[in-house]
């Protein structure tokens, strides 16, 4: 009888004991815990403000980029212009010798009369033809240019202007049979400019058959 009612008590007390040590052996792992989630909560909000910094950078790196872009489709446009009106302008000359002008932008060619590759008129009918010619020139050099009916010199026009644009014009009616050849011919030494304002011309026309 002494020995059951002790047993319980003994058990009791150790089971007491060891309550108490588990919490004293728990007590160091809550506390590190603790400060590993007060670590990782501080990391945490410090990696938020990185990324708002980040986010931050990154809008007005695409605005910038953006920009850029902006200008960069700007300038191509006027590079673009620039060239376009670059192809449509040209110096010819000077030579030592006569040279054929060609003009390639042809408005009209009734009758298919001019080749636009050579430069010469041939007479398809047996008449009385007017041309005329206006030769532009930029800066301190001569212009000129010379009428050819076949190998026959006929009108020049010719200007020497210090500064600027010098300008030359003529003009002739030449009575032509078939097949007769007319062509304009840069004076050696001159030169001529244009542009897409086609300063520089040739021009004839058929006034009647004869």
């Amino acid at each position: 009888m002494k020995i059951s009612a002790i047993v319980p008590l003994l058990l009791l007390a150790c089971s007491v004991l060891t309550s108490a040590e588990n919490t004293e052996v728990q007590q160091p792992y809550l506390q590190d815990i603790s400060a590993l989630l007060k670590e990782m909560s501080t990391s945490l909000a410090q990696q938020k403000v990185e990324m708002r910094f980040l986010q931050r950078m990154n809008q007005e790196y695409a605005a910038k980029l953006k920009q850029q872009k902006t200008e960069a489709t700007r300038q191509k446009a006027e590079i673009d212009k620039l060239n376009k009106q670059l192809q449509g302008t040209s110096f010819i000359g000077p030579f030592t010798k006569h040279t054929t002008l060609v003009f390639e932008h042809v408005l009209t060619d009734i009758g298919m009369a001019y080749n636009k590759h050579t430069g010469i008129f041939t007479a398809p009918v047996r008449g009385a033809y007017h041309f005329e010619w206006y030769i532009c020139a930029h800066g301190n050099v001569g212009t000129g240019a010379v009428l050819v009916k076949n190998s026959e010199y006929t009108f020049l026009a010719y200007e020497n202007q210090s500064k600027y644009y010098s300008t030359s014009s003529n003009g002739v009616t030449l009575l032509l049979e078939v097949g007769d050849d007319v062509v304009l011919r840069l004076w050696p030494g001159a030169k001529v400019f244009d542009d897409v304002s086609h300063r520089t011309t040739f021009s004839g026309h058929l006034l009647f058959t004869m």
